[in-house]
């Protein structure tokens, strides 16, 4: 790899930067994160299934190896009666070197990532939360990552201040919310966050997570355009959900009844991923990727639609046939009639389930940093505290 050729240096040459994949939802699917907590101490648990998850999205196509490292604040590790057995600097170590491992297989970058933490929406104060940034900063630093990512942010403010920490490295920075068009938790508009990032010392803004990856281009072109007319200048990126989501609220799928054991009828298909992967470009994003529910074979189909643009296609290729091409080797003659781009572009898959409706009915509370429901604890959440929550939702 040539050191040389860092995130923006690519960025600023017009090049396309294709990001990886969900981790926290793939590995949970193979039974190394516990749904719930959502912690990485599998980076330190079990390495193995965390190195070749990146090997796979290395192999799909992604130009970015980020640290498995989403929730990895001390605060969130031990968050609830949460018990991993690791220390925050130990699951973070763990992450970075086997994000650098990979990467070095390839032509990968190493992107060490923060997220939002629990103590901001316990109404902790600016210096105690950027303290816990900072912590998990201090080993992104000693490991030499290539760039820093804050990601998954619902409210503006603690954005900036993670930001803000991020930013005296002098390494590039990337921050993404995880906002739709409505904005950010109190109201702010993806425009005014992405001007508030940018002054804040992001070089690249954008969106994560939440959403489904059209909703997700909308909110970063209303960004885009804030940016633009302040006089100010960015880079733009997008990694959303594998998911369809038209009928969310501005909390995105967490507020879906089905969040998160029952989404599967839900994701997009690899034919989506190119549409998405299409319309991204064409929006003016140039750092591509995905965030929950995005497997390996979404990567490679963003891959693969901009294999022109990019010059080459990814190696997990050499086993696909582009737009089903390769079913033509099919024994069934009515499968190999499926062998072409116009059958995929058109099809409108089934789910099977007859009785099921297309949209659901978002569950939110309308809560966020501030209300008492949402103020975390170190101890694990007791029965007393659930039963109030379970008659809420029932009475809903």
């Amino acid at each position: 790899r040539n050191p040389g050729r860092g995130i923006l240096e690519r960025l600023n040459a017009g090049e396309i930067v294709i990001g990886d994949g969900g981790f926290v939802f793939a590995l949970e699917k193979r039974g190394y994160v516990k749904a719930g907590p959502w912690t990485p101490e599998a980076a330190a648990e079990h390495p193995e299934a965390v190195r070749q998850l990146h090997r796979e999205f290395l192999r799909a196509g992604s130009n970015v190896m980020q640290t498995f490292t989403f929730y990895a604040s001390d605060d969130k590790l031990e968050n609830r009666g949460n018990d991993v057995h690791f220390t925050g600097q130990q699951v973070n170590e763990a992450a970075c070197d086997l994000a650098r491992q990979v990467a070095n297989e390839g032509d990968a970058l190493v992107a060490g990532g923060v997220s939002q933490t629990p103590s901001y929406l316990s109404c902790k104060s600016e210096p105690e939360v950027k303290a816990i940034f900072k912590k998990q900063l201090d080993v992104f630093l000693k490991k030499n990552v290539d760039f820093l990512i804050a990601e998954y942010f619902e409210h503006v403010e603690e954005a900036e201040w993670a930001v803000q920490v991020l930013k005296a490295t002098g390494k590039p920075v990337a921050a993404t919310m995880c906002i739709g068009p409505m904005g950010d938790m109190h109201g702010v508009s993806p425009g005014e966050c992405a001007v508030r990032l940018v002054k804040a010392g992001a070089d690249i803004v954008g969106v994560n997570c939440h959403f489904d990856p059209m909703t997700c281009i909308r909110t970063v072109a209303i960004m885009k355009a804030a940016v633009e007319k302040a006089g100010l200048k960015a880079h733009y990126m997008a990694q959303p959900l594998a998911y369809h989501t038209p009928d969310c609220g501005c909390q995105g799928f967490i507020d879906l009844p089905e969040f998160p054991f029952a989404l599967e009828p839900r994701v997009l298909t690899r034919w989506d991923m190119q549409q998405y992967a299409r319309e991204a470009y064409e929006a003016g994003i140039r750092y591509i990727g995905g965030c929950c529910g995005f497997e390996p074979y979404h990567i490679r189909a963003v891959a693969e639609e901009l294999a022109s643009e990019r010059g080459s296609l990814p190696e997990a290729s050499q086993k696909h046939g582009m737009w089903g091409n390769a079913l033509e080797m099919h024994t069934k003659p009515w499968v190999r009639a499926r062998a072409r781009r116009d059958y995929w572009e058109k099809i409108k898959p089934a789910s099977g389930r007859p009785l099921c409706p297309s949209m659901s009915t978002p569950d939110g509370w309308g809560v966020t940093k501030g209300h008492p429901e949402l103020m975390q604890q170190k101890e694990a959440t007791s029965q007393e505290q659930l039963r109030p929550l379970f008659a809420k939702a029932d009475a809903k």
